[in-house]
């Protein structure tokens, strides 16, 4: 059954399953036509997956919980060109189509892909992307420039929430799993009186890890310990205006001991590192309704208190000679403002004869984040503070130029800028005015759905938080993207066979690439330093299938898969060396997922879940690749009235992989540092467990 799954697994990759949380077995009996009704929430304008001229992956509720998921990168390696790099506790770097940061051992400056939370644009911040209370995970693959600006050159990930009201469901959830693991999850919502409604989440999430401490003789140096809070209330201000207020809390206390110098999950760390995240944050949105249209006014703030730290020699006092012993710890406070006012017209407003529609807003946003590094090696703690400012302006237009075409066309003028002081007595003020936008043309004939697309993305420039870089390379500068895509969704061959397939081409200029620098320092060890810079020319290809099969009113698949050829050119490493064309890190060729579910009786479920992903860089900087690896997920689910049980296994083979990687030195005096060998973080090895849900 394995090597069958494998097989299959090269050709596919997951969609979403599209079964209630309380009628599981009854999606069975679905109609394609209903599997595609998905609603897209990413939008400007309420459509649908089918109806949307970009290639997307939704994944509901159930296909979420069938991975037994606390953060995205439990589900990420599901969906075709998209991959993750760890560097932390989560692996909240996110690469779609082989753009991305892989890791700063911090989080991104200025991340290429948007993480949206409901209202709450926490792009940069995805350790707070812990999966609970959600409808919905969506997923955009290639440049979001109209709809968020500097932060989607090459897509977005956005998670969104329960209705709230009598509308969302309700329910208590328990799980347990080996590594001392738990989770405790709760929802629940209803009409406070005709007009207003609440909603209250809470999550608890506890783990061990996978790390044995050996020389502390502890098995949680590597814990995760994850907590947050959904408050939300919605109703009518009078006939017109509606008001959603929201406040989100996280509470992230989770340990950081990955690396050993035996890649054994094995460590000797004598002072064991941290990932801690605290977040408040709150929003509004207001919507009234004239007769031209809507208008939507979205406001929210968040402040984020950040804590990274880790034992850079990995091992205990007097292991190494010389007395090496290190350990490098940031500090984040950061705090950001977003405002945006958008109107969206109504049907009497459209333009030219009602054949257009359209879309105009203005959006802010204001960041300052404060950084505190207190390292070994530095003469006295760093301190910087780095204040990004964005503005914009954007517009959409939907024209149906007859009955079955229509041409989208869309624009953001998005002004950037950033101060940025250190207590090195180094600033810098950068500004600068950025285009980016779309246009697709979308056809129609009978179920099939035609689209082919431009678009252009671009990423604001930035800087290296490392006080160890070179000033000539602390800087760098911003990045355009150009994409190119057709696209077709619809019935293939049979009508209960469904599929979405897209072809592209990037064109990216200014590459940021990610490289590092090794230092030597003034005792003899090594230094590892994190560099961003702008190679000349970057191209990524590739394509995306998505298929969903039921086979039968018992049995469902749902697959599909990527590919993706990314190179850069142009560009002169840290160490000197002139690369005229290289593969792009965190850019495997193939990416492919299979999931099956099937009925066994009307209430026992079988579902199998396995990922594929083929061998890829960790880095621009070094040769370290991650080897091909296939992961296995599977669970049983029973139920019983208002009640399910899942008897899950995560990775059942209990394959090896690796989630981080770099070379180019050694940390190991027992070779007396003479063999470079790579070191790894390595994944979650085999995990079981039963998750127990009641709905109210």
């Amino acid at each position: 059954m394995y090597k069958t799954l494998f097989t299959l697994s090269l050709l596919s990759s997951s969609v979403a399953a599209y079964a209630q949380e309380t009628n599981v077995s009854n999606s069975l009996n679905s109609t394609p036509t209903d599997i595609e009704r998905v609603v897209v929430t990413g939008d400007f304008r309420q459509t649908t997956l089918d109806q949307l001229s970009a290639s997307a992956t939704i994944l509901d509720q159930t296909r979420l919980r069938s991975r037994q998921p606390s953060h995205i990168d439990s589900v990420l390696n599901s969906i075709p060109n998209v991959n993750f790099a760890a560097g932390a506790s989560r692996g909240r770097f996110v690469q779609i189509r082989g753009i991305g940061e892989r890791s700063q051992f911090a989080e991104p400056i200025n991340p290429s892909v948007s993480f949206i939370v409901d209202e709450f644009d926490f792009s940069g911040l995805a350790a707070a992307g812990l999966i609970f209370d959600t409808k919905q995970l969506e997923v955009y693959r290639g440049p979001q420039a109209t709809l968020y600006g500097t932060g989607a050159l090459a897509g977005a990930v956005k998670l969104s929430s329960n209705n709230v009201g009598s509308d969302g469901p309700d329910y208590v959830e328990a799980r347990i799993g080996n590594k001392d693991s738990y989770r405790i999850e709760g929802a629940t919502g209803d009409d406070i009186n005709s007009g207003w409604g609440y909603r209250v989440a809470l999550v608890h999430d506890r783990s061990d890890g996978f790390v044995e401490n050996t020389f502390l003789g502890r098995s949680d140096t590597n814990n995760i310990d994850e907590t947050a809070l959904r408050l939300a209330v919605e109703g009518s201000v009078d006939e017109r205006t509606t008001l959603a207020l929201t406040y989100r809390w996280y509470d992230i206390d989770n340990g950081y001991d990955a690396f050993s110098l035996d890649n054994d999950n094995k460590t000797l760390s004598d002072e064991p590192g941290f990932d801690e995240h605290q977040t408040h944050a709150v929003s509004a949105r207001s919507t009234t309704s004239t007769a031209a249209g809507d208008l939507i006014l979205i406001a929210t703030h968040a402040s984020h208190n950040i804590a990274y730290g880790y034992d850079e020699d990995w091992t205990f006092t007097g292991f190494h000679p010389w007395g090496y012993t290190s350990f490098d710890a940031y500090y984040r406070d950061v705090e950001t403002q977003t405002g945006e006012l958008r109107f969206v017209s109504s049907e009497s407003a459209a333009l030219f004869d009602g054949m257009t529609d359209w879309t105009l807003g203005v959006f802010y946003k204001n960041t300052e984040e404060k950084l505190l590094r207190q390292y070994t090696y530095l003469d006295n703690d760093f301190a910087s503070e780095y204040t990004p400012t964005t503005t914009a302006i954007y517009a959409q237009t939907e024209s149906r130029l007859n009955d079955n075409l229509v041409l989208v066309a869309g624009l953001r003028v998005e002004n950037y800028d950033f101060d940025y002081a250190d207590n090195n007595q180094l600033t810098r003020a950068f500004d600068t005015t950025m285009v980016g936008g779309k246009v697709a043309l979308q056809y129609t004939q009978g179920e099939h759905f035609y689209y082919g697309s431009i678009s252009r993305g671009y990423k604001g420039a930035g800087f290296n938080p490392d006080s160890r870089v070179n000033d000539d390379q602390r800087f760098f500068g911003e990045e355009y993207n150009w994409n190119y895509e057709v696209g077709v969704k619809g019935p293939v061959l049979r009508p209960d066979l469904v599929a979405r397939a897209a072809i592209f081409y990037m064109d990216r200029k200014d590459t940021q690439v990610s490289d590092f620098d090794v230092i030597t320092r003034d005792d003899g060890t090594a230094g590892f330093v994190d560099i961003i810079d702008n190679a000349d020319l970057g191209t990524n290809k590739g394509a995306e299938l998505e298929l969903s099969w039921i086979a039968s009113n018992a049995w469902q698949l749902d697959a599909s898969v990527g590919y993706l050829s990314a190179t850069f050119e142009g560009y002169t490493l840290a160490d000197g060396t002139e690369v005229s064309e290289q593969r792009q890190a965190q850019s495997p060729k193939w990416t492919a997922n299979l999931y099956s579910e099937y009925a066994l009786t009307d209430d026992v479920l079988w579902r199998v879940d396995v990922d594929y992903k083929s061998e890829y860089r960790f880095s621009d900087g070094h040769d370290v690749t991650a080897p091909s690896t296939t992961l296995v997920n599977s669970e049983i689910v029973v139920l019983h009235g208002d009640w399910q049980t899942s008897l899950w296994i995560q990775n059942a083979f209990d394959r090896e992989y690796y989630t981080r990687g770099f070379g180019g030195f050694s940390n190991d005096p027992r070779d007396e540092y003479a063999f470079e060998e790579p070191y790894y973080q390595i994944g979650n090895g085999r995990q079981f467990g039963i998750t127990v849900k009641y709905a109210f």
